[in-house]
């Protein structure tokens, strides 16, 4: 999995949001950008993680401790 510090700012808030549950239009909603833009960057976290899925990318950012309880 990649280290915290090659994930954006971005990356992160947007982890931290998929990880609410929350889906990318309310992400975009709430981030102010597109929903699109959400689904570039939720792609994006997918291949730096090596993960399959999004229920798959936080199990291992959990792990990875790049987000906590």
């Amino acid at each position: 999995m990649a280290q915290k510090h090659s994930l954006t700012n971005r990356e992160i808030q947007i982890l931290e949001l998929l990880s609410q549950g929350l889906s990318s239009a309310e992400i975009a909603q709430q981030l102010f950008i597109s929903p699109n833009t959400v689904e570039f960057h939720r792609k994006q976290l997918l291949r730096k993680t090596d993960s399959r899925n999004v229920a798959h990318l936080i199990g291992n950012a959990f792990r990875k401790k790049l987000l906590t309880l």
